[in-house]
């Protein structure tokens, strides 16, 4: 709801129609009373003592009166100013809409109930349809937070200018994001040497839309941060040239139950906080202060489009098809693991050419979207179950045989959040799959191919569980993540040369287990619904990778400790309530 401050001016006119209102209170009393003579400009004098105390009286009724309205407009002020609080890492000004700058998402908190006072607010303008769009309302320059107006839509610009330092036992080399499955052992260089740094590339930039239109909402939503991809040497060198890259562009348009959205988004696989929002804060992807967040969490970020039908207060289910990518890699990329091809001409050019084998390139051929459904259950803000299920379809084409092989892939997700007391949560999320490892931060391959060109999917499940708790301006956090990767292996056309993925003798990038153990704490330094907010991180991570395949004389696991640092200027504002 959007909250109007009383200026000065107010106040005074409220006061008056006070006293005129005290006034007409005593009119039958003022018939008795001395009239002013026109003719003079005075008063004739009262006729007895007795009328000169009835004045006494009335005019000491009056100011008690205006005291005791004075006192109730002050108590009203401050209940209003404590009720506008900004976004800040303790509380969501919006329960069921989540946060607008995406920091990192909060702990569900009720909005402060404001007692029941009348609240003083501008009247909107009403729509042909009848429905008042707050965006149409009377400016109100003292409006908390603030917002901007463009037309009859209401923009907030969102975001944070962030600074992370991070330490790491171990040089991955991967700047302030870690490589859960490329984590150096101690046998190799970079293993012996630590690493430090500052970066600013953790910073999002970017701005939201709202509007209603005929009694449709929509929103328009989008972020950058500065983790691009750059090749040149001023990174580090002489001017930090970081390059910014899209996070979100997506609008969403409601229509009574129904919620319809295009664009690139999280994923509809994303753990949800609440419902099935695809804003930042009703998603849970933790508090910390890691850019890529958690091992084992299921994610990612991509265009697509979705429905949503909201069946009642309780229940939300959604379906999306999100763009498809056939994926062999692992470590998201970063080290360029991927399964081993069998040795024909025609299958061992499948890598960067039909399938992605962790370049990120954009050309692969797929046959159709990935399909995610998904139901989330909210029977008050203290709890919230979901459940969700996966459906992808891989295929290839050998050309030596002149034939396809196509497979599906499926996967399962179960999560939950639950407020056990007060700003206390548990938290869960859980998935499983055949096929679906780009799902877990690419840390794990869809498939391999076999020696007669056929796709076997691998299977691969992650978790994270943990708590959080806020209290007075602190949050604090701890999360257990882990993924499992299954073998999957075959023989290559020989008979004796073994292909896909884990096999003995394998490469030690090919990881069945990834774990991860991490605690933190974001603390709000000072806000002001009108100025933002400065806030401090802290977080520490272990991260442990156990290949499937350990030669004679090499470490049977790679193991790092890092510490983040974050020092954070959130913007100020939030939307008003349609």
């Amino acid at each position: 709801m959007k909250l109007f401050r009383p200026s000065r001016l107010t106040l005074a006119a409220v006061l008056l129609a006070a006293v005129a209102g005290a006034g007409s209170l005593g009119a039958a009393d003022d018939a008795n009373l001395p009239a002013i003579r026109p003719d003079s400009g005075t008063a004739a004098a009262p006729s007895s003592n007795v009328e000169l105390d009835r004045l006494r009286a009335l005019l000491a009724s009056q100011q008690k009166q205006l005291e005791a309205l004075q006192k109730v407009l002050d108590q009203q002020q401050k209940l209003l100013e404590q009720a506008a609080e900004p976004v800040s890492p303790q509380q969501s000004l919006r329960p069921g809409l989540g946060t607008v700058a995406s920091i990192a998402p909060v702990i569900p908190v009720p909005t402060p109930v404001v007692a029941a006072l009348p609240v003083i607010s501008p009247a909107a303008k009403t729509s042909a349809t009848g429905r008042n769009n707050p965006c149409e309302a009377a400016p109100d320059m003292n409006s908390v937070p603030p917002y901007l107006r463009f037309g009859s839509t209401c923009i907030i610009p969102i975001g944070f200018m962030d600074l992370t330092g991070v330490w790491r036992d171990k040089n991955t080399g991967t700047g302030i994001a870690s490589s859960y499955a490329g984590v150096p052992y101690n046998n190799v260089t970079a293993g012996k040497l630590s690493e430090f740094r500052f970066s600013p590339q953790n910073s999002r930039l970017g701005f939201r839309a709202d509007g209603d239109w005929k009694g449709t909402h929509f929103i328009g939503y989008n972020e950058i941060d500065f983790l691009g991809t750059s090749g040149t040497n001023n990174l580090g060198v002489t001017n930090g040239a970081f390059v910014p890259r899209i996070r979100l562009f997506w609008a969403e348009v409601r229509k009574g139950k129904w919620e319809f959205l295009g664009g690139q988004s999280w994923s509809l696989l994303t753990p949800n906080r609440r419902g099935l929002s695809p804003l930042p804060g009703d998603l849970f992807y933790s508090m910390v202060a890691d850019a890529n967040y958690m091992a084992g969490l299921t994610w990612s970020r991509q265009p697509g489009a979705r429905v949503v039908y909201h069946a009642s207060k309780t229940v939300t289910a959604g379906l999306s098809l999100e763009n498809p990518n056939q994926y062999m890699g692992g470590s998201a990329g970063l080290s360029a693991t991927a399964v081993t091809l069998p040795a024909a001409t025609a299958l061992s050019t499948l890598g960067g050419t039909q399938v992605d084998n962790a370049t990120n390139v954009m050309n692969t051929p797929n046959l159709v979207p990935d399909i995610i459904a998904k139901i989330a259950f909210d029977p008050g803000t203290r709890f919230h179950f979901e459940a969700g299920g996966l459906a992808r379809t891989f295929r290839i084409w050998d050309s030596a045989t002149n034939t396809y092989s196509t497979k599906e892939g499926a996967g399962v997700l179960v999560g939950a959040n639950v407020e056990v007391a007060r700003n206390f949560r548990l938290i869960t999320t859980n998935f499983w799959s055949d096929g679906g490892g780009r799902y877990l931060f690419g840390q794990a391959p869809d498939f391999i191919v076999r020696a007669n060109g056929s796709v076997s999917p691998i299977h691969a499940g992650g978790t994270v569980d943990g708590f959080e708790a806020a209290f007075d301006k602190w949050l604090l956090y701890a999360y257990y993540g882990a993924l499992y990767i299954e073998r999957n292996t075959a023989l290559d056309a020989n008979g004796t040369t073994n292909i896909g993925y884990g096999y003995v003798n394998s490469s030690n990038s090919d990881n069945k287990a990834i774990q991860e153990l991490t605690f933190g704490y974001n603390h709000t330094v000072w806000k002001d619904p009108r100025y933002g907010a400065i806030n401090l991180l802290g977080q520490y991570e272990w991260l442990t990778r156990d290949p499937w395949a350990v030669l004679p004389g090499a470490p049977k696991a790679a193991h790092d400790s890092a510490v983040f640092m974050g020092f954070r200027y959130t913007l100020p504002g939030t939307m008003p309530n349609f």
